[in-house]
């Protein structure tokens, strides 16, 4: 057993609050605590007092002092023992407290821009290399037809032979550009002709390469607040400084990054599917953007990084279509509708940056691989994408709405399942005091994916839930992961009294998904 605590945290000391202070409670108790750990007035084993009875000699609300021990637990300051209490950990954490500079290893003679620096220590979200249920990003590979993909590779080199050995366009096959070209004004109604699209080895490469050709060092920058961290890190590596504006029902407040930004360059946005809430950007909302693009010579990045899979209506027209000033610039990706490793995506770029974008492109890389750009123009040319693309939103409509339902069974009255029209993910809000970085910590260890939305928002904008993907696994697998997370979740009971409550029975047979568009 773990030694007493000693009364209420005496050694402590007082505890210097800002009630009135923009940052919140809990997040002023965990930085208090854990700074009491790193410097040894807490020592390794040592149990902290029972949550009420720091709330109560402290005068703080039981949710503000369990909020703080799980973040503490979900970084590894503390320890939890179901029965036991919490305890200070044995071995720290092997990373600076917060606000400590970061400081790159110079040993070996490295030396860094403060871009190089800025970039170097982004956050950033990998994807999971187990594949473990929930994680994000990552299509369902059994469903890709990839015998047909390795003819089309092989049939491509045959009749390309010579001619694709060549240098390439560095804009890119301009067969292909004029096939997504085709695709673009058909499905998502963007204006262009296949001479503004620029292939690229991935949306994150476009994304750089806009950045660098847009912005100036110290350029502001308007990202979205909670948001993808890689679209944060492209921006940084131009030396953006990025101002997060928040995001609500209707997309980014334009008028709050106004407020916050004025005078910035760029805004990018998530408009068909906002990454990780869900969102759909307003059409009130979109011409408001436009308009401050327009009036203060802006750009505008719209990311469309996975409106193909939309399971309510058609798809939605491209926030570029309504634009008549020539401020936006269209980054998609084959990645989540065909497979990751194919690395190909494309930006579509205003007639006036055509020229800026080959000349960049010629000095940057020479342009990507010319022959799997090849096999991709005759995919898209010959009507396979198209295919596979109904077979997979009519998949993925099933798995989806399995996962919302198993979601409410497992958590119900403690978690509310939540999806929007598109994507490949859900979120599961979580109530408070119930901390989402603990929760997923924990379901970590039970070889479960399943990442904290506070993880994605700068200064834990975003809110608390869980961010989990379905489209890589089948139905019983993420209705026995489901199962798995809610037991995870028992286990938080002792800090998170809402928890507390008789198991529901497990239904036998799952009745069959619902239709597409259900959820």
């Amino acid at each position: 057993m773990g030694r007493r605590a000693r009364p209420v945290l005496a050694s402590l000391g007082p505890l210097t609050l800002d009630r009135a202070g923009p940052e919140p409670l809990h997040r002023q108790l965990y930085r208090a605590l854990r700074q009491a750990v790193v410097d040894g007035r807490l020592r390794p084993g040592e149990r902290l007092p029972p949550s009420r009875a720091l709330a109560t000699d402290r005068g703080l609300s039981r949710n503000t002092v369990v909020t703080a021990y799980d973040t503490l637990l979900a970084e590894g300051y503390v320890t939890g023992r179901v029965g036991a209490g919490t305890f200070v950990a044995t071995a720290l954490p092997d990373v600076p407290p917060e606000g400590a500079p970061r400081r790159l290893d110079t040993r070996r003679g490295v030396g860094l821009s403060r871009r190089g620096a800025a970039l170097a220590e982004a956050p950033s979200v990998a994807r999971d290399p187990l594949d473990r249920p929930f994680s994000l990003g990552t299509p369902d590979l059994n469903a890709f037809p990839f015998a047909l993909w390795g003819q089309l590779l092989g049939r491509s080199w045959r009749v390309g032979g010579r001619g694709l050995a060549a240098d390439p366009d560095p804009l890119g096959h301009p067969p292909l550009r004029e096939a997504i070209a085709g695709y673009l004004r058909a499905v998502r109604a963007v204006r262009c002709d296949a001479e503004q699209v620029v292939i690229v080895s991935g949306a994150q490469q476009g994304l750089a390469l806009v950045a660098q050709l847009l912005l100036d060092p110290g350029d502001v920058a308007w990202v979205e607040n909670p948001g993808w961290p890689g679209n944060r890190a492209a921006l940084l590596g131009a030396g953006a400084r990025l101002v997060p504006v928040p995001v609500d029902a209707e997309g980014i407040d334009v008028a709050e990054g106004v407020r916050r930004g004025a005078g910035a360059r760029l805004a990018l946005v998530t408009p068909s599917h906002q990454f990780p809430l869900g969102v759909t950007m307003s059409l009130g909302r979109r011409l408001q953007l436009l308009d401050w693009a327009a009036a203060h010579d802006a750009w505008i990045v719209e990311d469309d990084y996975d409106s193909e899979f939309r399971y309510a209506g058609p798809p939605l027209a491209a926030l570029q279509g309504l634009d008549e000033a020539g401020r936006v610039v269209y980054v998609g990706s084959f990645s989540k509708v065909m497979f990751p490793a194919l690395r190909l995506g494309y930006v579509v770029v205003p007639q006036d940056l055509v020229e800026s974008v080959r000349a960049a492109r010629r000095h940057f890389d020479g342009g990507t691989s010319v022959v799997p750009q090849a096999a991709l123009h005759r995919f898209v040319a010959d009507g396979h994408l198209a295919s596979h693309l109904r077979a997979m939103r009519a998949l993925y409509a099933g798995k989806r709405a399995a996962l919302l339902d198993a979601l409410g069974r497992e958590f119900a009255g403690l978690g509310k399942p939540e999806a929007g029209d598109a994507g490949m993910h859900v979120l599961l809000r979580l109530p408070d005091g119930c901390s989402d970085r603990a929760l997923a910590e924990r379901a970590a260890r039970v070889g479960l994916t399943a990442p904290p939305l506070s993880g994605y928002g700068v200064d834990g904008v975003g809110g608390n839930a869980l961010v989990l993907g379905f489209a890589a696994h089948g139905v019983e697998a993420l209705e026995r992961a489901a199962r798995e997370l809610a037991g995870v979740a028992e286990g938080l009971t002792e800090r998170a009294p809402w928890l507390s409550r008789p198991s529901p029975p497990h239904p036998a047979p799952h009745p069959s998904p619902r239709p597409a568009g259900a959820g």
